[in-house]
């Protein structure tokens, strides 16, 4: 007769791991656009080649991912232009951003935690995994700690073997 195992400790603990990175998984790449190479002397906006450029420029590139749209000179960029940019690539684009890459990390993570059903941890122990093979902007944690806060007992932060008890209640 076979007698199944039990994991008394796992079994019985409060202790919820929550993989912040998890949240993200399944988001599509993001892809960024620096716009200088449309201005003229990448500096300088002229409607008619800034226009040209947009039509010639391969947008296919950008098919499904999340595009971070800058531009790295010190160029004056009208709100057309953006608004122009955003037009072009929104046919192939999942989303446009006139945002850095850390940016729309960040706010696709806020999206995430915003939509997140946090009650669902409360009264419970919850510890933020700290290691992973995907970055987690350190913004996201403390967004986290604020929505974790006064419904979880108890949160910390690293690994159960290690944590750092962050805040209780």
């Amino acid at each position: 007769m076979s007698e199944t195992i039990i994991n008394k400790v796992k079994a019985n603990t409060k202790l919820i791991t929550l993989d912040l990175a998890k949240l993200f998984h399944d988001e599509k790449p993001i892809a960024d656009l620096d716009i200088k190479q449309f201005l003229h002397m990448e500096l300088l906006l002229k409607e008619a080649d800034f226009r040209a450029h947009l039509i010639e420029f391969d947008w296919s590139q950008f098919e499904g991912k999340y595009l971070s749209v800058f531009c790295s000179t010190d160029a004056i960029i009208a709100p057309w232009a953006w608004m122009l940019i955003t037009t072009h690539a929104s046919e192939f684009a999942k989303e446009v951003f006139h945002l850095t890459k850390y940016e729309v990390t960040y706010e696709l993570y806020r999206r995430r935690v915003d939509n997140h059903e946090w009650s669902q941890y409360q009264d419970k122990f919850i510890l933020l995994k700290g290691c992973g093979d995907i970055h987690v902007p350190d913004s996201i944690y403390l967004l986290v700690t604020n929505k974790l806060q006064g419904v979880a007992k108890k949160i910390m932060y690293g690994e159960a073997c290690s944590f750092v008890p962050v805040a209780s209640r």
